[in-house]
């Protein structure tokens, strides 16, 4: 069925522009196609047509149609100035139709290609210019991160600069300081050379007079003795060394309620604490002198355990460990710290460790006997 060619439409013009309405007769206006090039404007609606062959080019790009109340409404800018004898042209046959339609249709073809390759052109200017951009931003970065670190070794060259300067200052302030010394020590030394040789010129006199008056009674000789022990300087000291024996600690303990093997293994374990105190611990250092005892240091990684605090309770029994590795307690304790970890290789290792110090411990404090009967109890 061929389409129904609409008769009944409006158009008005200016100089310039020309508006053209046409009814759309209850027809969606998503279903409207609009075709539109210099010459030629088709709107189809099925069962719609309508075909305008212009008398005169339109700017087919700036041209606008609004689709709205069942209208549409057309407005069509002229690309010359000047007035239109009637909207289509007259006694065109079927054969210039198909012409017109074919060029129309090669000429939309023909831009879309053109816009198409202008946006192609356009997309890759933009990401030419993107990507300019990006190159001078990272330029940009690499120098401002060239300008630092250029900054920071001029800033490192003059820190080293003052601290070879300081160093010479103080190397300097030190050897002056040590020429001072020196040239005390050589006034100390040359005053008293000076009270030597006048010791002995008193004594050289004294010994001139005693022999000029031997002629003298006794009282004259005592004292002129008296006055010769006045005058004589007595040489100094020697050096020796004080040496001091300290009595050994007692405990206070009656001997009926004192339990020597116990006594014996604190003072062992307070021994061994100081020991590796006295080895550079870096972790010993933020800490007070009570705080330094394994014992304390075992309650408080318990406290922590209680709180479900495991890995600092582990870092404490570390650190006791450290101080007295004989206590058995400390490694059941990370174990258990350990087996609420799932750390179960450490568990192992821990336990392990708890049963050779258990059994060297009874194998030194029991009979042989006794001993394996124990272990027999304790399944060991």
């Amino acid at each position: 069925m061929p389409p129904l060619q609409i008769r009944d439409y409006n158009w008005q013009q200016t100089e310039s522009v020309v508006y053209l309405s046409l009814p759309l007769r209850g027809v969606r206006p998503g279903n409207a196609d609009i075709f539109c090039t210099e010459n030629y404007l088709k709107v189809n609606y099925p069962p719609f047509l309508f075909e305008a062959f212009l008398c005169a080019p339109i700017d087919d790009i700036n041209s606008k149609a609004k689709i709205g109340n069942d209208t549409i409404v057309f407005t069509l800018f002229k690309k010359e100035i000047g007035m239109w004898e009637a909207l289509s042209l007259a006694n065109v046959d079927k054969e210039m139709m198909q012409r017109i339609r074919e060029k129309s249709v090669l000429q939309a073809q023909t831009k879309a290609k053109e816009l198409t390759e202008a946006k192609a052109v356009a997309k890759r200017e933009d990401e030419r210019y993107a990507l300019k951009i990006m190159m001078e931003i990272e330029e940009n970065e690499r120098k401002k991160i060239e300008d630092l670190k250029e900054n920071e070794r001029g800033k490192a060259t003059r820190e080293l600069e003052a601290w070879k300067e300081q160093q010479k200052n103080s190397a300097a302030d030190e050897e002056k300081i040590q020429r001072e010394v020196k040239m005390c020590q050589q006034k100390k030394q040359i005053e008293k050379e000076r009270k030597k040789s006048k010791d002995k010129k008193a004594i050289c006199h004294i010994k001139s007079m005693k022999s000029k008056n031997t002629t003298k009674g006794n009282s004259a000789r005592t004292i002129f003795s008296e006055t010769l022990k006045d005058d004589c300087v007595p040489a100094p000291r020697s050096i020796g060394n004080i040496k001091i024996q300290f009595t050994p600690r007692v405990f206070p303990t009656a001997l009926r309620e004192s339990q020597v093997a116990e006594e014996e293994e604190w003072l062992q374990k307070q021994a061994e604490a100081r020991r590796i105190m006295n080895e550079d611990i870096p972790e010993l250092h933020d800490l007070k002198e009570e705080e330094k005892n394994p014992e304390w240091l075992k309650d408080k990684g318990n406290k922590l355990f209680g709180r479900e605090n495991y890995l600092a309770a582990i870092n404490a029994y570390n650190l006791a460990i450290r101080l007295n590795n004989k206590i058995p307690s400390l490694y059941l304790n990370r174990a258990a710290c350990h087996l609420k970890l799932k750390n179960l290789h450490k568990t192992i290792e821990d336990s392990s460790k708890v049963y050779r110090i258990m059994k060297r411990h009874l194998r030194s404090t029991h009979p042989t006997k006794l001993y394996e009967k124990m272990l027999r109890r304790f399944g060991i």
